[in-house]
This record gives C-alpha cells, structure tokens and sequence, in this order.
C-alpha cells in the first residue's frame, strides 16, 4: 500500500498558526531520528547502532517485538525510515519531504509505502487500509504538534 498527504506548517492567511523556519522543523525531525520514543506510543526504547552523516542504524523495542530501521536523509529536505520485515513486522518505508512552494509556506509530505496482510477480502483489505491511513494522518498530526512544542519550548531533557 503506498499513501501519501501533505500537513500544511506554515499559513501565512492564518494569523492562529506561529510560523516555523524550515531550520526548526528539520530539528524536530531530527530529534524524531533521535529520540523515538516521544514520538512513536508504546515504543519503550531506541539503541543508536551505528550514526554517519547521512545515515543512523537503530534497533526499535516495542514490548517483545524489536524492529530494525535505517534512517537516512538529506539535510533540510527529506527523511526516510525504512523498517526491515521480520516474523512480527512487516516492513515497510516512510519518508517525509520539506516542501516550501513560496516564501512564507512551509509543508511536510508524508509518503508511507508498506504491505498489508495478504488473503483479505476485497472489502475488507480497503476497511484495513483506510483504519491505516487514519492511523497515519493522526500520528503525522501529532509529529507536527511535537514539532512546535519544540520550537516553542525546546528539546525535552
């Protein structure tokens, strides 16, 4: 299944909204790389298993399951996760882009390419797919919002 959306950070018609640079988004981003768990609910923990410029290599434990990821990225443009399957998961790659179309308008792009479980009824593979995609919107939604709580507050100690 591949889903992608966009959450708009940046509206310069909307006066409610504080503004974010490019800059600290991309730190929020970072920090996500960096400190899962604030990010990711019911992950416990996350080892670090290798880091270069471009790369980190971690181990993700979610209870007894533990899920191996590489992150890489391009600064100030885009993130990937990409997860390797195992018997308890299945995979699967998430990149999120910096877009700014024009002065002012900053927005991220959230591209999830995963697999579903196989053998399912029609019907029923599109009521699993559309639960995924809420699940993905509502934790994209809560990134953004850890973002700002960032921006705002700084990096949680």
């Amino acid at each position: 299944m591949r889903f992608e959306h966009l959450i708009e950070i940046n509206d310069p018609l909307n006066p409610l909204i504080e503004p974010l640079s490019r800059e600290q988004v991309w730190d929020g981003l970072m920090y996500r790389v960096d400190e899962p768990t604030v990010f990711l609910p019911g992950l416990e923990r996350c080892v670090i298993l290798s880091r270069s410029a471009d790369r980190v290599e971690r181990e993700l434990y979610f209870g007894q399951v533990r899920i191996r990821d590489t992150v890489t990225f391009a600064l100030h443009d885009w993130v990937c996760f990409e997860s390797a399957a195992n018997a308890e998961h299945a995979g699967g790659r998430l990149t999120i882009s910096l877009g700014q179309p024009e002065p002012g308008r900053l927005f991220l792009r959230f591209t999830y390419e995963t697999t579903l479980p196989e053998g399912m009824a029609p019907g029923e593979f599109l009521q699993v797919s559309e639960f995924v995609k809420s699940a993905y919107r509502e934790s994209d939604v809560d990134t953004v919002r850890i973002i700002r709580m960032i921006a705002a507050n700084g990096r949680p100690q």
